[in-house]
Order: C-alpha cells, then structure tokens, then sequence
C-alpha cells in the first residue's frame, strides 16, 4: 500500500501539493482567527467540584464571596509608611481611575477602615498597604477588560503590584504566550543547526524544518478549531509546539534520509519514493499511531484539561504523519537527486560502521552490559519513590511576574494573609437549609470542624455570635432572612442559598501542606447532617480530589496505552516478546525521567541555575510526561526494530540483524533525538515551572532513551532472547501472515556515500 502510495505521489506531485497548500491555508484561517483557552478549573465530579457548582448556582456571584476582585499592593518608596499624608495621597490619587470606573462596584482601603480591619490591610512593618477592589461582574467576564483597569492604575511614588484570581490567570496566559515564541525562537535554528550536521546538504535539511512549520500551524489551526466545540486548555499551544515540532522533523528525517540512500544504490526517483514509502512512510504511519495510542491515554481523564491536550496532541501527531506522507514526498518527487544539493564540506559524511561496532561489542558480553545499565537506569528513577503531588498555584509563576510578587508580598507581609480556608457547603435537597429541622446538625457541625487541630475558627451562619448556643440560633432562624437584624441579615444572605448554606474553616496551614490535606479530611468524615450531605472544596481539596482522580484513572489509562501499543507492534512485527520488549524500554526510560524530575523540581536541585521555585509536582505532569514520552520512545522503537526486521527477514541471522539495524537506523535515530532534545530543551527554558518541568522530563527521557536504553540495553536483550525475537506461537504467526503489516523486503546494499 505505502509502495503504490509512492508511485502515486511521483505520478501526481502537484495535485498532492495543491491539497498540501489547501490544508495549509484552512490551518492558516483557523488560526488567524484564534479562539477562547481556558485555564485548569475543577473536576466537576468532584466532591470539591460539586461544591463550586453548588455556590456558582445557588448563591449569585454579585453577593457571593466568591465574586470578582482585585488585591492591589502599594508599597512606599526609600520607607514611606502607610500613615504618611504623601503615602496616603499617592495611593487614594492611583485609584481614583478605578472610583470613577463603572465597572468597579467598591474599594476597600486603610484609610476607609478602623481597628483591626485597617490593620489587615497594612503591613507589619507600615510600608505596605493593600486595596480591594470588587467589581461588578463575574470572573469570566471581568477578565476580558482586567488589561485596561491595570493600566488605570499608576503612580510616581509607591511601587504598584496587582495580584488575585485575575492578575494571576492574566499572567500565566502573558508567560506561556512568551515561553512559546522563545521556544520556537530557539528550537527552530538549532533544528536546522542539527539536521545539516546529519544531512551535510543545505537542502535535505531544509525539507524536514518546512515540514515541522507546516504542522506546527495546523496543529495550532486545530486546537483553535477544538476551542469552539469543547473546553481546550492554555496549555494546549505549548504541547502543540512541542510534540508537533518533534515529530514532523523525526518522521521527515527518516523519510528524506531514506529516499537519499536508495537514490544512491543507483534507483530512479519514482523507484526511491515507493521503497522510501514501503519502509519508512510505513513506518512513521505506524509511529504516529503508537503516539497517538500515547496520547488517547489523556482521554482517560475526562473533567481535566489533561483531555484536551490528549486531543490536540492527537491532531498535531495526525497532521505530522499527513504532510509526512504527502507534502514531502511531493516534493522529494520534484526535487529528485537535487535533494543532494549545496552539500557542505566535511559534514554528514560517512557511517565508519561506529553503530555496528558498538552492538557487536554489546552483544559480545550482553549479560555484563545489561545488568550495570539496567541497574543506573533504575536508580536514575528512585527519586521517584518520594514523589509528592500539589496542584500548581503561583508559585509555577516566575518570582519576578506581578502578581507573583504581589501575592508573595501578601502572604509574607500583612496579617492573616498566609492563612488558608476550607470552604463548607452543607446541602439539602429537600428544602431550606436553616429550616428547624437542620439547625442541631449545622451547629454540630460547625463545633465540630472547629475542633478539629488546625482549625483556627469558622465562619458562617451558626457563628454569627459567640455568645449565642444552639437555641438561640433555633430562635432566630425561625424567622425569615429578611426579618433578621440588619447586623446578621448580609452575612447570611451571601451565605446561604435556597438548598445550601456555606461554613468557612480557617486556618494558618499553607494550602498544599500536609496539615491542611489532613484538616479536609477530618472534616470530610464528619457525619451527614440528616438529610443533607457536608461538601468540603477550597484549594487543598481540589488538591486532594485532583491526586485522587488522577490515581484511580491511572490504572486503565495505562493498560489502554500498553495493550494497545502491544497490537500495533504484534502487527508490525509479528513477535509475541519484541513488544514486550520494546514496552519495557519505555518504561525504563520514563521512570529515569520522573526521578530526574523530582530530583530537580521537588528536592531543588539546580533550582536556581534553572530559575523556579522548590515545589512539588502538579499531578497532571507524571500523566502528561507518560503519555507523551512513551508514544514518542516507540518512535526509535519502531524505526529501530523495522530496520532489524528488515535484515532478519534477509538473512534469518539474528546477531546481524540486530548490529546491522543499528547500524543502518542508528545514527538517524541519534540525529532525530539530538533534534527532539533541542527542541524539548528549548521549553525547559520556560518561566511556567508547567512547561519547564515537561520539556525538561522529555528531554532527559529523550536522551536516555536514545543512548543507554537503544545503544546498550537493547542490543543486550535482544542478544539474549536470539531467535525467541521473532518468534510467535503457531496461531499468532498464521494471524499475523493473513493480517500482519509486515514490510515489504527491500535489496540491501550499502550506499556509496
């Protein structure tokens, strides 16, 4: 089929260039047009999720504390202190803009406030002052015009930083737009760099860098084309980039460098692009299978945006193989032995037998080259072991981006500020949740959260008086909201819905703490009250639910992902332990990369070489880095094995299969991972700790993958299993003769070069 798809483009390249140009300027529109990403959000299945959705429905946002607003920190220049007339002019001066803007219902600052209200909003040591800013709608809403209030606010005088829900998701979305040009700035040219030393001609290594463009831009066209139908993370650009740019150069690298070699062995174009197709094409078809099989695994987790990336990567992989095997063959048709031209001196020369030398010592001793290797690998990946999982927050922020700063300096600097809170919601659906029936057990509760270590107070409408007891509270809720005195009847209103009513559990644990994680779970195995149900959200239990659900869907994610890869390599390859093989490669290599990752992130190894916070690792990174990496490590897998194939079917002599087929494949493989190491290199220079800590796993794994695990355990294995290699149980072997996608034996003969 590859074949004949071959003579098929030769015979109609510029009708295959026309639709290449088609896709293109489709990709092209949807990407000019552009489209709403979103941000991480909850998992709405969630117990933290029901909760928010709860609030969202029952207590409107206008009223609710969960409302839109700002936190705007002013901070005094060479030790001006906040009772300063200068300091006090200058700050109500930077904010009459927003006074005056019908956008902001109200602003809340020292000089509004008296007594312990005016001290939380200035800083221990009086130089710092903080304003609240509400606005009148909702966080979606006012995120579209949050760019133009910023700009309302300036002064000559104190330091300026606006920090928040808004500032921080403005932030994130301005950093990741940033860190994607960066790394397209960067990657692109040393792409290039790389692909002329594996090419040594000018224009070989430009198809390949063509190829990578064109479906970055679909790729991009795609997401934003996704955007409409469904939610489609920030994130999704970066991973779009990143795996689209690495596999469209991988499988053009292999096809162009294909195409050269059987252009050499004295074939025509036409004859060079079938067997080009028959073997490689069918080959990178097979891998953009094995990667998108990676990627599906993302779909598992339906309610994250781990979903979305699973979709757009999908698309990307999808455009890769697409131009793969249209636009550059298309134009390996026209150019034909020009694809030679401007040859460099002294670069791409060669092959000196280096790969075969090293398989033939490997396998020489295999038993002493697999146990030390297996062994180094294994405990590369230890750091694995202490792993702890936190949902990323600012802090995945570079120190130096506003609200960043402005949160640091409201948490480090004012009172209460470092204090974290649980957010209570007792439901009932049976009816109003302060009936006389469920006062008791709401006020039971409430004394019973507020036991609990750790809990400083609670807040909430069986706390409005600390002098009040059970039946005092019976007796002023037998009466209608609206007929409780006016210093109780706001408190309540934003407080209780008509099936919910809302406690709040404070306490000076940090969020992402132990003891905090510990406090949500007391209160979660607090009893029901009698006809309702005890919610708790808030950000430690969003943390919770988050490890949770990615833990209990990890399991069939993960057998998805193997079983499947298992019968597309069966397919491949006809073997029932070269998948096996080949699957626990890739898992040496992804557990190597998640120990370097919480080596580095977690413990704070080259933390300050690299330029981010010690942190722990958002649970969605261990998910993301599998799904990729190990579709993108049976890329090598499947070039690598297709080419032993290739000679085992020649020669039926399993030790030259193995050291000629990395031979042959081997120094493709390093180049096409020295590029995929560039270019997963160049998002390790991201400020979003996110994308840092992704393209610096992918690169580790890309380059243990490529070297140790390839160059020496491979060989190795295969050494040992011998003929068991290719070796299938009697019905498996007639299976696969009927429907196995076995590649077509091509002459061998080695190049001139």
């Amino acid at each position: 089929m590859f074949a004949a798809w071959g003579r098929v483009v030769y015979r109609r390249r510029w009708l295959v260039l026309l639709f290449s140009a088609v896709l293109l300027a489709i990709s092209g529109v949807a990407l000019a047009q552009g489209g709403k990403l979103s941000g991480q959000g909850s998992i709405s299945s969630s117990e933290s999720g029901r909760a928010i959705t709860l609030i969202r429905d029952e207590i409107p946002p206008a009223t609710s504390s969960g409302g839109s607003s700002l936190t705007i920190v002013f901070s005094g220049r060479d030790g001006l202190r906040v009772d300063d007339a200068r300091f006090r002019d200058a700050m109500l001066a930077a904010l009459q803009p927003l006074q005056a803007d019908a956008r902001v219902d109200s602003i809340r600052t020292p000089y509004d406030l008296t007594g312990t209200q005016a001290a939380s909003l200035t800083s221990r040591d009086g130089t710092r002052a903080l304003a609240t800013v509400s606005l009148k709608d909702e966080l979606r809403v006012a995120e579209e015009y949050y760019p133009e209030l910023r700009a309302l606010v300036q002064s000559d005088t104190l330091d300026i930083a606006f920090t928040g829900s808004m500032p921080i998701n403005r932030d994130f979305d301005r950093i990741l737009d940033a860190d994607l040009q960066r790394a397209e700035y960067v990657s692109l040219p040393l792409a290039l760099l790389l692909l002329l030393f594996v090419f040594g001609a000018v224009v070989a290594a430009l198809l390949p860098l063509g190829v990578g463009v064109l479906a970055i831009v679909g790729g991009l066209g795609g997401v934003f084309l996704l955007s409409r139908v469904t939610d489609v993370s920030q994130y999704a650009l970066n991973i779009v980039t990143l795996v689209g740019l690495g596999v469209a150069i991988d499988y053009s690298l292999f096809i162009t460098s294909r195409f050269r070699e059987e252009l050499r062995r004295g074939v025509g174009t036409e004859e060079a692009l079938s067997r080009s197709l028959a073997t490689a094409g069918r080959a990178i078809a097979f891998s953009g299978l094995t990667v998108a099989i990676g990627l599906a695994g993302m779909l598992f987790y339906q309610g994250t945006f781990l979903a979305s990336l699973g979709l757009a990567g999908a698309i990307v992989v999808a455009i890769a193989v697409l131009y793969g095997l249209t636009f550059l063959p298309a134009v390996l048709a026209l150019l034909g032995p020009r694809v030679e031209a401007l040859r460099l001196p002294l670069v791409g020369r060669g092959r000196g037998g280096f790969w075969h030398r090293v398989a033939t010592a490997v396998m020489r001793h295999p038993v002493l080259v697999l146990v030390p290797t297996v062994t180094f690998v294994l405990l590369a990946g230890s750091p694995f072991l202490h792993l702890r999982l936190a949902n990323a927050d600012v802090s995945a922020l570079p120190p130096s981006a506003e609200s960043r700063r402005g949160y640091d300096i409201l948490v480090s600097e004012f009172p209460g500020q470092n204090q974290a809170s649980m957010t209570v919601v007792a439901h009932f659906r049976d009816g109003p949740p302060l009936a006389a029936a469920h006062v008791p057990d709401l006020y039971q509760a409430s004394r019973s959260i507020a036991a609990i270590p750790g809990v400083l107070r609670v807040f909430g409408a069986l706390d409005v008086d600390p002098s009040f007891d059970l039946s005092r509270y019976q007796a002023l809720y037998a009466q209608p909201i609206d007929a409780l005195p006016p210093t109780i009847q706001p408190f309540v209103k934003v407080t209780t819905g008509e099936h919910v009513v809302v406690f709040t559990a404070m306490t000076n644990l940090a969020a992402s703490s132990d003891g905090a994680r510990e406090v949500v779970r007391s209160i979660r195995a607090l009893p029901d009250p009698a006809g309702g149900e005890l919610l708790v959200t808030g950000q430690t239990a969003f943390d919770l639910d988050t490890i949770d659900f990615v833990i209990d869907r990890t399991p069939l994610a993960l057998a998805f992902i193997v079983l499947t890869t298992y019968i597309v390599l069966f397919l491949l390859l006809g073997s029932v332990l070269l998948p096996v093989k080949a699957v626990l490669m890739n898992l040496l290599s992804i557990s190597a990369s998640f120990g370097a990752l919480v080596w580095i992130f977690e413990d704070g190894h080259l933390a300050t070489q690299l330029g981010f916070t010690p942190q722990s690792l958002d649970p969605t990174i261990p998910v993301i880095l599998f799904c990729i990496v190990f579709g993108l490590s049976m890329d090598y897998e499947v070039f690598l094995l297709s080419r032993m194939q290739e000679e085992w079917r020649r020669t039926r002599d399993n030790q030259h299969a193995v050291a000629e087929g990395l031979e042959r494949s081997g120094r493709l493989v390093t180049g096409a991972a020295a590029i995929m190491l560039g270019v997963f290199s160049a998002f390790a220079l991201a400020d979003v700790v996110i994308i840092k800590s992704i393209g610096l796993g992918m690169a580790i794994a890309v380059a243990i993958d490529a070297t140790v695990v390839r160059a020496l355990i491979v060989p190795a294995a295969m050494r040992l299993l011998g003929s068991l290699n290719w070796w299938a149980p009697g019905p498996l072997a007639r299976l696969y003769r009927r429907v196995g996608l076995a590649e077509a034996t091509t002459p061998v003969a080695d190049p001139a070069d």
